[in-house]
């Protein structure tokens, strides 16, 4: 079962900089997938292209955007 966190540290900070959404999402995989359920992703994004992509590959991942306020964006990884 996993924890809320809304309220602590995120567990990874990753700032992705100007990454288009291909490479973008493939790296954000692979990092999410390395942390555990319930764990916070503190995420740079300036790329525009962020702003629609990050939140719709959420949706479509199960992965939760809790905050998105670009460029920045906080995502709590998915229950298994």
């Amino acid at each position: 079962m996993g924890r809320e966190r809304t309220g602590g540290p995120p567990a990874v900070e990753w700032d992705a900089g100007d990454s288009g959404c291909g490479e973008l999402v493939m790296e954000l995989r692979l990092r999410l997938n390395a942390m555990k359920p319930g764990d916070l992703l503190k995420l740079t994004a300036t790329d525009p292209g962020a702003r629609e992509d990050l939140p719709a590959w959420c949706r479509l991942t199960g992965h939760a955007l809790v905050e998105s306020g670009h460029p920045i964006y906080l995502i709590r990884r998915r229950e298994d």
